[in-house]
């Protein structure tokens, strides 16, 4: 099969990078970009460490990353999993990528940095939702920013009605589960318990 193994290879294949993909690119987050953040309900976080690579899905009411300055973003860290796979990859390599998303809209943001966990009290104090506060905060520091253009949503139909998919359609959580464990999980009764353990355990 054949490969490319070089960057020349690759940069004949693909030709020239037009103006506008280069000129939209910054190292702060301009005027023109900071609308795509507030107005996002939902990023993913990528990161990369001695384990692996993890893009991790981030969500709250639009707004809920934070623009400290023209350099800084501020990422509370909701309940989740506990895996904390993002948080050890930042430990050892503070490098992130995040990618925004605002429902509707087909073109999403790209920023790339690097974060750092703080968990002093007052930044905390600064993130409540619903009485809860976040165990601990991301402050990215900024160093490119730019918009990816529509093609990807459009080529997928990911804002289309028509397009969307039943959940029952797809295996739940319980089935995967009970599947995975060999049958030492009860996959019916994780999922009916499932909803009232989302419902209390959100934040």
């Amino acid at each position: 099969m054949k490969t490319v193994n070089d960057v020349e290879t690759l940069e004949s294949l693909y030709g020239v990078v037009g103006q506008s993909s280069v000129l939209k690119e910054v190292d702060h987050l301009h005027p023109a970009y900071r609308p795509f953040i507030e107005r996002s309900p939902f990023m993913v976080l990528a990161t990369g460490g001695p384990g692996g690579l993890d893009a991790s899905p981030r969500g709250d009411p639009a707004g809920f990353v934070v623009i400290e300055d023209a350099h800084t973003l501020l990422l509370p860290d909701r309940r989740g999993n506990n895996r904390i796979d993002s948080l050890r990859n930042i430990l050892a390599d503070p490098r992130v990528a995040l990618l925004f998303f605002v429902p509707g809209v087909n073109e999403t943001l790209r920023v790339n940095g690097r974060a750092s966990i703080v968990i002093e009290p007052s930044m905390l104090e600064r993130f409540p939702f619903e009485g809860k506060l976040p165990r601990s905060v991301l402050r990215i520091a900024v160093e490119t920013v730019f918009f990816q253009c529509s093609r990807a949503l459009i080529r997928s139909g990911l804002w289309d009605p028509a397009r969307h998919v039943v959940r029952a359609e797809l295996p739940s959580n319980g089935a995967i589960l009970e599947a995975l464990s060999q049958g030492t999980i009860n996959g019916g009764e994780y999922d009916r318990e499932l909803p009232g353990r989302l419902k209390t355990s959100l934040y």
